[in-house]
């Protein structure tokens, strides 16, 4: 019975990974079709989903649009393209007739080439922010003022003498408006003297606290975060309900983007360091259960995870690694600066590295996703 239940909450999980995986491919491949075709590029294929295609029709322009059966990501084939990872066909391409090769990817400018490799991963920002506006437009935001609620014994916080109503003004100098801002700012700063400036009764000043770096484990995963020990109040004049115009709600959905592009730097950059640890990285399996997670909470839960993920995706495609779009991006910085393409065989190289680095990838994150549910399985 145990087994039975485990299975249909795994099937309940794949719709909501579906429409969240399947929307933010959709406008990544979107991205690369439309500046593409802007540039002249003759397009053969737009595909979501990989294999056999299940159903599909051709526009006007010749383009074959196409469901296929594996419904993990999706891709856009140019004129000149050997396959979904734009590797030039170079015998295709040196036998196409002379008007369709004008159309081929390869033989467009540098500066076009890279216009359309990079709208890819700017079409995500943009499906990001488009998402956290129109959130914010349609539902608002529940803000907690910075005021602290209670300090918990033994802490930094207690240790530095901060009490129940003390308001936080600004942290290493940065002001801060609500109790969000301190939560983001401190689990971002574990093990680092941090600088706050507190108002208590009207009267300003400053305290050192050094987060304590605490290890969370939930239902999606293990989560490292600094800690100084404090609550916010819930006091209901402590709480306010923002509503965004939409030049506000924009404003705030580029500044939520931002935030998502370094925090996973940061993490990244903790990870090369040695700060963090890669049992964070999460795949498909760890997707699809935090899809079918978060689809309980409704709809706004879900396409705000769609938002997450869409920067996440356009971020990992920027990562100067062959057959991602920023490593083609390099090997155009190269071609601008030389003069000409790097040879076939640099390229051909090149390319069998980035798959290495891929499938590392892709094993890592596999290995943590197993892990993990091994461990919610054991309760653990």
């Amino acid at each position: 019975m145990e087994l039975l239940n485990e299975a249909v909450s795994i099937v309940g999980y794949v719709p909501p990974f579906l429409f969240v995986l399947t929307l933010v491919v959709f406008f990544h491949e979107l991205g690369h079709f439309l500046v593409g075709r802007a540039c002249g590029v003759g397009v053969v294929t737009f595909s979501i989903g990989f294999g056999p295609e299940l159903f599909g029709w051709n526009d006007r322009h010749g383009t074959r649009w196409r469901v296929s059966a594996i419904p993990l990501g999706g891709y856009v084939k140019f004129v000149g393209d050997e396959n979904a990872a734009s590797v030039p066909d170079r015998d295709a391409l040196a036998s196409l007739p002379p008007g369709e090769r004008d159309r081929a990817f390869q033989t467009k400018s540098v500066a076009a080439r890279a216009a359309v490799v990079a709208a890819g991963p700017i079409a995500n920002f943009l499906l990001a922010i488009v998402i956290f506006s129109g959130v914010l437009m349609t539902t608002g935001r529940v803000d907690l003022l910075p005021k602290i609620g209670g300090v918990a014994a033994g802490e930094a916080a207690d240790q530095a003498g901060l009490r129940a109503g003390d308001l936080i003004v600004a942290i290493e100098g940065r002001p801060i408006e609500t109790f969000m801002d301190v939560t983001r700012l401190v689990s971002d700063r574990a093990g680092e003297p941090t600088r706050f400036e507190v108002d208590r009764d009207g009267r300003r000043f400053e305290v050192s606290l050094t987060p304590r770096l605490v290890e969370e484990k939930s239902r999606f995963g293990n989560q490292r975060r600094g800690l100084v020990g404090i609550r916010a109040s819930m006091d209901p004049t402590d709480r306010r309900i923002h509503r965004f115009s939409p030049p506000e709600a924009l404003v705030e959905g580029v500044k939520e983007t931002g935030f998502v592009v370094t925090r996973t730097l940061s993490y990244l950059g903790g990870v090369l360091s040695g700060r963090e640890s890669v049992d964070q990285l999460g795949g498909p399996i760890r997707v699809a259960q935090i899809s079918g997670e978060v689809a309980g909470l409704g709809f706004g839960a879900l396409i705000n995870l769609a938002a997450l993920l869409s920067v996440s995706i356009g971020l990992l495609n920027l990562f100067p690694v062959p057959m991602l779009d920023g490593g083609h991006l390099v090997f155009y910085a190269a071609e601008a600066i030389r003069g000409r393409p790097l040879s076939e065989r640099a390229q051909d190289i090149g390319f069998r590295i980035g798959l290495g680095l891929i499938l590392m990838l892709m094993l890592v994150s596999s290995w943590n996703d197993i892990a993990h549910l091994a461990n919610l399985r054991r309760g653990g």
